[in-house]
């Protein structure tokens, strides 16, 4: 039987497999596979894993999160306040970044692995591997250090620093995310993590100009990931378009997976990748909340019309809304996995 894994390396190596693998990224749905609410839900890591098999069991779909919420990398940074939604994502309830002076205070911890905030995550994971490790790629998600700031300070405060702020207080604060980033991905990697969603908004000109693309974004991009490598890494621009960066990125940085904007086209970031890297071609799932079934038909379709010549070729979902009702969600995947499929002239 081919496994999710199986389709994962063979799309990655232009190979021949039964279909496109199939990414579903279902995080908060996990609390009402269980019946809990999303908190209760992400207090145990437990939890967490068993919707995670119970989902993919139910669904077929090719790959497992180890993801919590995003809100936790500002919980190992310190923040000491969530705020838990009853039907979406938790968020970050405390900016730990208030002025200045408290990028100077703020310390980045030691080890990720032994952090109060990083047991629940670890337990997920453990749990995840001795599941079905091998089978399944685990997913983890980490913020690059150009974004993190984001989570830490708010948005309106790190794009003014970003944007108009001194200098060496920027660059400072960005030293400390990048250290961070680096000691977060190692230890998601001892946690047997095999795919790592490297998010970063401001790799995409939709956030910057492509002149501080080039000359801001890129060099802290080299620097977060040169130390660590780039095995299982893929970069991922939080929804926002890098087609037009893409060929700088895969000179700078020689990743080897794209997960595109559902604003990008599919077919131009393919012949931009080239066949040196896998093109991940994603859904608009906020439109799952209310397509009819044949428009979630349509659009599957198109999209795999778009990226499965050439193969090197993944369908992916984006944060897939608490709200988008269970059968839409089967009519995408049952529409994925049949225009899906590969045959002999599918090459």
């Amino acid at each position: 039987m081919i496994s999710g894994m199986d389709r994962l390396v063979a799309a990655a190596k232009g190979e021949t497999s039964d279909r496109v693998p199939v990414f579903c990224n279902l995080i908060d749905q996990g609390a009402k596979e269980l019946g809990m609410t999303i908190e209760e839900y992400y207090s145990n890591g437990e939890y967490v894993a068993e919707a995670q098999l119970r989902m993919r069991e139910k669904y077929g779909y090719d790959n497992l999160w180890g993801l919590f919420y995003v809100g936790k990398e500002a919980e190992l940074m310190g923040c000491g306040k969530i705020i838990f939604a009853t039907d979406g994502p938790p968020n970050v309830g405390q900016m730990i970044l208030k002025s200045y002076d408290d990028i100077d205070r703020l310390v980045v911890p030691q080890d990720i692995s032994s952090h109060p905030a990083f047991q629940e995550p670890l337990k997920c994971l453990n749990i995840l591997k001795k599941e079905a490790g091998g089978k399944y790629p685990v997913c983890a998600y980490v913020t690059a250090s150009m974004t993190l700031p984001a989570i830490l300070m708010g948005m309106e405060k790190w794009m003014e620093l970003l944007l108009t702020g001194p200098a060496a207080v920027r660059d400072e604060l960005l030293e400390k995310c990048s250290d961070f980033f680096k000691k977060e991905i190692t230890a998601y990697r001892n946690a047997g993590a095999d795919v790592i969603i490297y998010a970063n908004a401001f790799g995409s000109t939709d956030f910057v100009p492509m002149r501080m693309f080039q000359e801001l974004s890129l060099p802290w991009m080299e620097r977060d990931l040169k130390p660590v490598g780039t095995d299982g890494v893929v970069y991922y621009c939080g929804g926002a378009r890098m087609n037009a960066v893409l060929g700088q990125v895969i000179e700078r940085l020689g990743l080897g997976t794209y997960y595109l904007s559902p604003f990008d086209d599919i077919a131009e970031g393919k012949k931009i990748i080239g066949g040196r890297g896998l093109t991940c071609g994603v859904i608009n799932d906020i439109r799952l909340i209310d397509w009819s079934k044949e428009e979630i038909r349509s659009e599957v379709k198109r999209m795999m019309d778009a990226g499965k010549p050439g193969r090197k070729f993944l369908f992916g979902t984006l944060v897939m809304p608490y709200v988008i009702p269970e059968e839409n969600i089967r009519a995408m995947l049952e529409a994925a996995y049949e225009f899906g499929g590969l045959g002999g002239d599918d090459k």
